[in-house]
């Protein structure tokens, strides 16, 4: 009995010892100067483009139509119908203006040609969430598949759903659901 209430003292001392009242400090000194780190990056060609800062990969601040984000704000989100993921003729005319739109400026095709392409995928908020997911990546493979045959190759194309998770437009209005019924376009390193 003697050892049963040493047993559960002890375990409770050590149950309570790690129960402290203070939040946890983060030193963020290491991370202050993210701006000027330097990384490596080899293209597909096999060269390395070491010593570029990550302002030089987004093409500076002062180049807002060079910057990843720049590319991607071009780029328009592909829409689909209710409880659709086929592209209608004029998502396809949408997607080669896109496709398009980033070969024919010179400095957009240069950053993204060292990049890969995220297709996101996504529903609005009817359905169940297993079956949204689905959907989204339905319409992301769907966009992929007209990508590939558009010349972009397929090793370059990663392809994710989020299902009803990443809504643009939160109203309970039909004009509002169907701007949540789409596909994004994501350049990644």
């Amino acid at each position: 009995m003697r050892a049963l209430l040493y047993a559960s003292t002890v375990a409770a001392m050590l149950i309570f010892s790690g129960c402290g009242s203070s939040e946890p400090t983060v030193d963020d000194t290491a991370n202050a100067n993210n701006q000027a780190e330097e990384i490596n990056i080899v293209d597909e060609g096999g060269s390395d483009n070491s010593n570029m800062s990550s302002t030089d990969l987004d093409g500076g601040a002062a180049n807002g139509a060079s910057t990843l984000e720049g590319i991607e704000a071009k780029m328009s989100p592909i829409y689909f119908g209710f409880d659709q993921y086929k592209l209608a003729d004029e998502d396809v005319d949408t997607l080669r203006q896109n496709v398009e739109m980033v070969k024919n400026d010179t400095e957009a095709a240069n950053i993204a040609d060292k990049y890969s392409l995220k297709l996101e995928g996504n529903c609005d908020e009817w359905g169940s969430d297993e079956y949204n997911f689905a959907l989204g990546l339905k319409r992301a493979q769907a966009v992929k598949t007209e990508l590939i045959n558009d010349g972009v190759p397929a090793e370059r194309i990663t392809t994710v759903s989020y299902g009803a998770s990443n809504p643009v437009c939160t109203e309970k209005t039909q004009e509002c659901w169907s701007k949540n019924r789409r596909v994004d376009f994501k350049l990644l390193p």
